[in-house]
């Protein structure tokens, strides 16, 4: 009896009479394969692929000059040569005080040097009337000899602080302070242009080497450098932290391909995706030497040839930890 209670159910479901429509395959697929930290197979469609904009090129080998990758501050620059930059972490109350004082000794110095000029001319006059003495005149020489001297003084004084606070975020062309550890700068061409990028990524710009008054930090075994930027349209704030990349000696041979295909993950590791397929990608670790104007210069991970993203590998990230990057 249940057995044909069950039977009659059966039939009954099969001619329910509704068609059954066919699933709409997704437009993104991810499988597993046994490779690094369980990597997923991304498997996009076409259309997929056309409205996330996936691009790709082809791993090429070169050969470029080296660049070390380092931070730098934007600093104010001298007034002039012998003077010392002033950065942002600089007591703005302090410097601004002194500048105060030094202005009012060159004042005073100015003074002291007219005084002294008036002082030298009655006795000079004196002396050709043969009405004062050659003693008083020498005297008068000395005197303003020795305000001159003070007010040179005083003003390489003030020269040393630099230029006004209210005008230091008007500087339309700053230096950049790069500080390398004592054991890099052999290998640092120091007369060559560096290239400095906001950090996080931006446009470069070229930085000329400047001659600065020797800088260093003892505790962290630094030496400062210092590079010249045209900042005419102030893009640049002084104070702001930018990502440096020095240029060294000799030449590197390695695998090159677009910066835009990197990217990195929370503990900094460095990936791109190969297509493996038609339609098929899948992440893959790399290691980057160096990036120099939009190409990143590969030690190791890949081959000549691959092909990569370099269009679409953010997105391809998100697709694959299931969270827009």
């Amino acid at each position: 009896m249940r057995i044909a209670i069950l039977s009659l159910a059966l039939v009954l479901a099969a001619c329910d009479g509704k068609p059954s429509t066919p699933k709409a395959s997704p437009p993104a697929r991810a499988d597993a394969i046994a490779h690094e930290t369980e990597l997923l197979r991304i498997t996009l469609t076409p259309e997929a692929q056309r409205r996330i904009g996936i691009s790709t090129g082809r791993v090429t080998k070169a050969t470029v000059a080296p660049a070390r990758q380092v931070t730098g501050e934007i600093v104010v620059p001298p007034v002039t040569a012998s003077g010392v930059p002033t950065s942002a972490v600089t007591d703005l109350r302090l410097i601004g005080g002194q500048q105060a004082a030094a202005d009012g000794q060159i004042t005073q110095a100015s003074a002291q040097v007219r005084l002294a000029r008036i002082t030298l001319a009655r006795t000079e006059a004196l002396v050709r009337e043969e009405a004062g003495s050659i003693r008083a005149r020498d005297e008068a020489t000395a005197a303003l000899a020795t305000a001159q001297a003070a007010l040179a003084a005083a003003r390489q004084q003030r020269a040393l602080l630099g230029p006004s606070v209210s005008a230091m975020g008007e500087q339309s062309r700053p230096w950049v302070r790069v500080s390398v550890f004592a054991s890099d700068l052999a290998a640092i061409r120091r007369g060559d242009q560096a290239t400095i990028r906001p950090i996080g990524g931006g446009t470069t710009r070229a930085a000329s080497a400047m001659r600065a008054p020797p800088s260093a930090n003892s505790a962290a075994g630094t030496v400062d450098l210092f590079y010249a930027i045209d900042n005419h349209d102030h893009a640049y704030r002084i104070g702001q932290r930018v990502a440096v990349d020095l240029p060294l000696a000799g030449r590197v041979e390695g695998l090159s391909v677009l910066a835009s295909a990197i990217v990195r993950d929370i503990h900094g590791g460095e990936w791109v995706y190969r297509r493996t397929a038609r339609n098929q990608f899948v992440r893959q670790r790399v290691e980057v030497a160096s990036e120099t104007r939009g190409r990143a210069l590969l030690s190791r991970g890949l081959r000549a040839g691959a092909e990569v993203v370099t269009t679409g590998a953010a997105e391809l990230f998100g697709t694959e930890f299931g969270a827009a990057h």
